[in-house]
């Protein structure tokens, strides 16, 4: 089956509101392609391993959390962005980006897929008084220690975490946030949790970590953001009757 380009991103569009949003980059078709989609792929980032392999399946669109056109950034389209441009215009490739929109979202978004992989329950927004933030803290179904989360999360993400912590240390409260969102752990800390996760990790972390008392992971920016973007791809997929397929990367990020 197939379905038009711009109805299948006005169904995004409409599931994950973007225009709620003030982000960094251009939300929702960034490079148009055909005008149909029979075959849909998604990644989290749009980089050239990931354009050449989406040709190479025959995609007619590629979903990504990291797309392109990010503020602040170099706006001549030379070297490395004119070759991905060159692949999505030259293969009539189109380009569905989400960034914040896919963090937040309640049901299909990067930090609501983490905590169901994780069994983490009860679930609240981190940041209360923020209509568009992202970041979210729960329960675990039941307590674990420290080190057992490590592992877990090991499992999970194909990579070992970096634990600021005890590992014997008894969790029951976490909060978390995928990507690089470092510096919420001392949203983390006044919410109450025992744990804080993320992807990435900075030098004030370590130290926020530890006079804090929260046990803190960063188990890896791409690792963490991969299952939001399979979640709407497969969503839109299943809807509209398309081919599916995850494209995925190695970067240890």
């Amino acid at each position: 089956m197939t379905v038009a380009l711009d109805e299948l991103v006005a169904a995004m569009d409409a599931l994950l509101e973007p225009a709620r949003f003030r982000d960094y980059c251009p939300n929702g078709l960034q490079v148009a392609g055909r005008p149909s989609v029979a075959k849909l792929a998604c990644a989290v980032t749009a980089n050239q391993s990931v354009l050449d392999a989406a040709v190479a399946w025959g995609a007619d669109a590629l979903l990504v959390h990291h797309g392109y056109f990010w503020r602040g950034e170099d706006q001549r389209v030379v070297g490395m962005k004119r070759r991905r441009l060159a692949t999505l215009l030259g293969n009539e490739l189109s380009l569905i980006a989400y960034h914040l929109p896919l963090d937040a979202h309640p049901a299909v978004g990067n930090n609501a897929e983490l905590g169901r992989h994780l069994g983490i329950v009860d679930i609240e927004p981190l940041h209360r008084d923020a209509s568009d933030g992202v970041g979210s803290i729960g329960n675990l179904a039941e307590p674990l220690t420290a080190g057992a989360l490590a592992e877990r999360l090991a499992l999970l993400t194909h990579r070992e975490p970096l634990h600021i912590g005890e590992a014997a240390a008894t969790l029951r409260r976490v909060a978390w946030c995928t990507g690089a969102a470092q510096g919420y752990i001392d949203a983390a800390a006044a919410a109450g949790a025992d744990a804080y996760i993320t992807g990435e990790v900075s030098e004030p972390t370590v130290h926020s970590a530890r006079e804090q008392g929260v046990q803190f992971f960063a188990a890896g920016h791409h690792a963490t953001e991969r299952y939001g973007v399979q979640a709407l791809g497969q969503l839109m997929a299943e809807r509209f009757g398309l081919a599916f397929t995850f494209l995925d990367c190695d970067n240890p990020a």
